[in-house]
């Protein structure tokens, strides 16, 4: 029997696989051997603030409509990272070309992967919602805590890290959590001008048309809830992507795989996302989530992060479960409230549902605010039915970060091969080819007795204006 070389085992030292229903297998780094002396990217998933990410789900309340979507935070994270470590090592050459003071392979991959890996940290319970109905007392976002929690919480073991799954940092490098924490949040123009230009240019990575972040979970999301989706083409948009003098840039022969991950992504928002009864449950959430909170985590979080390791779904299930047996009338009340969520007592029944195309949008000004729409059609209302209980929901710009048609005017720089010359092109030029529609306009009610009333309603105040781009999310 020929014995095996052990030199040809040390590509496996040091390295362990993930399984993955959508990258297949994620590769991390671990000790390369058993003296727990190295620090490894294992050290970060495990840590206390990333398995935290196991409690919070991806998709708030479209799990409550699409019953395999109990995905968690945690699941896209080691996804994003995967992402990221495919494209730093695709972009480094012309990173490199552009920054000559740019760091070396294994080092850009390792800060673009712990970025991919600690971009969602921050998140409260219900994600993006927790920031709208609770963080914003504060004017904090999930982005700033994370940030926090990166440099303060983290920063040691990051600092720590001496290689990527590609092999070892060069000489004299070493991570700096400041660093991740600035890729992770749209820095302030001050902060940015600060920054060396090759690290500016890898922000462009979380900010962007499609993203590290954005291209894990529209595969992620439409696979976990079953929902089929138009070709993803991952690689090819890789492929053509680049970074010039003038930022992130796509080769023109990728307008196309652009187009239809745009597309794929647009129809994700409208079929899961923009659900009619994610929206409904998303009403009732409103109602209740902000008291809870305040009760649950009173005061600032950033000056209480021990305690915001321990702020996530399942302990403020417990916490409300256990209302229900106290006498405070205000905490019975709500555990009531989130009983029936919790049960999946959908309260708001849909009445009235239209949707609004990006040409009339654009067109028009309207109403700025929701409570305008509702006075104009309670107006419209025979007498006896003006005291009758409804809401009116604009799905337009959903809680994650960058909805495609919420910001017409981001562009992206194109590259023609023909002329050589690299130039910014609207969005909205390659959304010309995207069958799209961008507002669901739609009313609620607590039952379906009077939905006659309110479509016709309904129907006169959006024919008697044009529509803005306002939301209630």
């Amino acid at each position: 029997m020929k014995k095996t070389n052990s030199t040809d085992q040390n590509i496996y030292n040091g390295m362990a696989l993930i399984a993955d229903p959508i990258h297949q297998y994620i590769l991390f780094t671990v000790p390369e051997d058993n003296s727990g002396k190295e620090t490894t990217e294992k050290n970060l998933i495990d840590s206390p603030w990333m398995q935290r990410l196991r409690r919070i789900y991806q998709l708030q309340s479209a799990r409550w409509v699409y019953p395999a979507a109990e995905h968690s935070r945690f699941q896209h994270s080691l996804g994003t990272t995967h992402v990221a470590s495919e494209f730093a090592k695709h972009l480094y050459p012309s990173l490199s070309d552009v920054c000559k003071d740019t760091p070396s392979l294994n080092y850009i991959e390792e800060l673009l992967r712990l970025a991919g890996l600690l971009h969602d940290i921050g998140h409260g319970p219900y994600g993006h919602f927790f920031d709208q109905h609770f963080l914003s007392d504060w004017s904090l976002t999930h982005e700033i805590i994370g940030q926090k929690i990166i440099i303060n919480k983290l920063g040691e073991i990051i600092s720590l890290i001496r290689r990527s799954p590609s092999g070892a940092f060069a000489r004299g490098e070493v991570l700096d959590p400041c660093q991740i924490a600035y890729l992770i949040k749209m820095p302030e123009p001050a902060e940015k001008d600060k920054q060396p230009r090759w690290l500016q240019l890898l922000r462009q990575l979380f900010s962007g048309i499609y993203t590290l972040d954005n291209l894990d979970y529209v595969q992620r999301d439409a696979y976990m809830t079953g929902f089929s989706l138009d070709m993803v083409d991952i690689p090819r948009l890789r492929y053509y992507t680049f970074f010039t003098k003038d930022g992130l840039t796509l080769h023109q022969s990728g307008i196309s795989t652009l187009g239809r991950f745009l597309n794929a992504r647009i129809n994700l928002y409208g079929n899961v996302y923009f659900h009619r009864t994610t929206r409904a449950l998303d009403l009732h959430l409103q109602e209740i989530f902000h008291d809870t909170m305040k009760l649950i985590f009173p005061g600032n979080p950033l000056n209480n992060l021990n305690a915001y390791l321990y702020c996530d779904e399942w302990s403020l299930f417990n916490e409300v479960q256990s209302w229900l047996r106290q006498k405070d009338s205000q905490k019975k009340k709500l555990a009531g409230e989130w009983k029936k969520l919790h049960d999946r007592e959908v309260k708001w029944k849909m009445s009235f549902s239209t949707e609004i195309s990006i040409d009339q949008v654009h067109r028009g000004t309207g109403f700025s605010r929701v409570k305008d729409y509702e006075e104009r059609i309670k107006e419209q209302l025979p007498g006896k039915l003006k005291g009758i209980s409804f809401k009116v929901d604009l799905a337009t710009q959903d809680p994650r970060p960058i909805n495609p048609i919420a910001e017409p005017g981001k562009k992206i720089n194109i590259f023609n091969p023909v002329t050589g010359i690299t130039s910014l092109e609207p969005l909205r030029e390659i959304y010309r080819f995207i069958p799209a529609r961008v507002i669901h306009f739609r009313v609620f009610s607590l039952n379906h007795e009077y939905d006659e009333n309110l479509s016709e309603a309904a129907e006169k105040v959006l024919n008697s204006i044009e529509m803005s781009m306002p939301t209630n999310v």
